[in-house]
């Protein structure tokens, strides 16, 4: 009897300890002041990004080099993004999408609910992994012919995804399992597990390409190793104390309601990726008809996609971070905490991307030199990376308020305006520059369109912003008197 109670007492004591966890969590986010907690939340998520970035650019940095093979190594690299994009596509839809959902249900005070969500998150993540992973090794050929990779480089291109693919599972549930441990106010430990994988994949890549000779096939592998660290990291999180959310089989039961609730949710960012994944090989189709398959100009491509990259990840970063703060207080009806703390992000987001932008304007050989570009490759970076970047200023708008468009449930208006970008601008505009101008087209009409869709969908968040913000107090404010009608108009 006495070890029972003993035992009874410990979980008590347990619990309460739990509970305090997840009041230090929430509080700050409802009470904590302004300015710092921006900082706290964006900072660590701002760097993860920069991390990511990193970790992007450094298989194709190392290819480069490899003697002999290197432009046609940098262009495979290119040709296999949009396959991983199409990974964090997934990623995104359930982690974007159940993320808000799971802070929004915490500002409702609804626990239960929230730990249903993330449960039934890593279901998904973990289903569309298996199936994602067969589908790219048993067609990795197929696919990289498919979106436009010039001769040269197709056995480099296939022979990435083939290994790739077999870590597809760990990719996605660390890349869509990450955002809950930002949603509960932890933007420290989710910018850790993108630093692990970062870090291995910095050690291990020259270990894979050159050590044991492997060349891409080693900067795939590394990848994937480097993905399962990440995802070791993040797992053991959400079987500590500090984790509200826990991954239990109770939780895990399949529901309609709630699946199409993180589907609904996530399909704006799932969309933004994909879109983002068919400009990819638009591009490259188009440069490769336009300049019968010559690798420079896909080569050339990589190199400004990741200019591009390194502008778009961290104003990404900064609307990620700030996501907790707006779901939990959007949740709470708080209009004048979320407009001042969104005032502040965009301010922050401005000056990052014109300082950035500015930099690119002046001196895009720098980028070429990064990637030790052959002089062709260095020539083109050099001519066409201003026209490319031009419209890159706006990302304050199209990547950090987009997110926190997400945040705050407008699923509709977010998938709008990430569609009217990619799908009604930047494509077709390819389509059309290049008929008129060849291959400058394809590096015309990112710039263009960047600058036209920025334009446009900052009109848009700016007016409608403050409107939903203000329908949101009073929804709350009638709540919380207990004046709410059913659909027959009766209280």
């Amino acid at each position: 009897m006495l070890l029972l109670a003993d035992y009874v007492i410990i979980l008590i004591y347990l619990k309460r300890k739990r509970a305090d966890f997840m009041k230090n969590a929430t509080e700050q986010l409802e009470k904590g002041k302004i300015l710092p907690l921006v900082f706290k939340l964006t900072v660590p998520a701002v760097v993860a990004q920069l991390i990511t970035f990193l970790y992007n650019i450094v298989d194709r940095v190392y290819v480069a080099k490899i003697d002999g093979a290197g432009m046609d190594a940098l262009a495979a690299l290119g040709i296999v993004l949009p396959v991983t994009l199409i990974i964090q596509a997934f990623a995104n839809l359930v982690g974007l999408g159940g993320a808000p959902r799971a802070s929004m249900k915490l500002g409702e005070k609804d626990g239960s609910e929230a730990a249903k969500i993330f449960n039934t998150s890593f279901v998904l993540l973990t289903g569309i992994g298996i199936a994602l992973s067969l589908g790219v090794f048993f067609s990795a050929r197929e696919i990289v012919v498919l979106f436009g990779c010039p001769e040269s480089a197709e056995t480099y291109a296939a022979s990435y995804l083939e290994i790739y693919s077999a870590g597809t599972v760990f990719v996605l549930l660390a890349q869509g399992l990450n955002p809950f441990i930002t949603a509960q106010g932890y933007s420290l430990t989710a910018m850790f597990s993108v630093l692990i994988g970062a870090v291995a994949n910095i050690i291990l890549d020259p270990v894979f390409i050159f050590g044991f000779g492997m060349g891409v096939k080693g900067a795939s592998l590394a990848t994937v190793i480097s993905q399962c660290a990440s995802f070791i990291w993040i797992t053991v999180f959400f079987f500590s104390k500090k984790s509200i959310f826990r991954l239990r089989p109770r939780d895990m039961k399949p529901s309609a309601k709630r699946i199409f609730g993180i589907m609904a949710l996530g399909f704006s960012p799932f969309i933004m990726t994909v879109t983002e994944c068919a400009i990819q090989i638009v591009f490259n189709v188009n440069l490769n008809r336009a300049t019968n398959g010559n690798k420079d100009y896909t080569a050339a491509l990589t190199v400004m996609m990741s200019a591009l990259q390194l502008i778009a990840l961290p104003l990404n970063g900064l609307g990620y971070g700030m996501q907790p703060f707006v779901s939990y207080n959007y949740g709470r009806g708080d209009a004048a905490r979320l407009k001042k703390g969104i005032k502040y992000v965009t301010v922050i987001a401005f000056i990052f991307a014109a300082a950035v932008w500015s930099v690119s304007m002046l001196f895009p050989q720098l980028y070429a030199r990064v990637f030790s570009a052959s002089d062709s490759v260095k020539y083109i970076v050099k001519k066409f990376t201003p026209y490319f970047l031009m419209g890159s200023i706006m990302f304050f708008v199209q990547m950090t308020l987009q997110n926190v468009n997400i945040a705050l449930g407008r699923a509709r208006s977010a998938l709008i305006l990430a569609v009217l970008r990619k799908v009604v601008i930047l494509i077709p505009l390819c389509f059309i520059l290049t008929h008129f101008a060849g291959y400058a087209g394809v590096y015309l009409s990112e710039g263009i369109a960047d600058l036209a869709a920025g334009i446009i969908t900052a009109t848009v968040l700016f007016i409608s912003f403050p409107k939903a913000f203000d329908k949101r107090a009073k929804e709350v404010a009638l709540l919380s008197a207990g004046d709410v009608t059913d659909g027959d108009g009766n209280v």
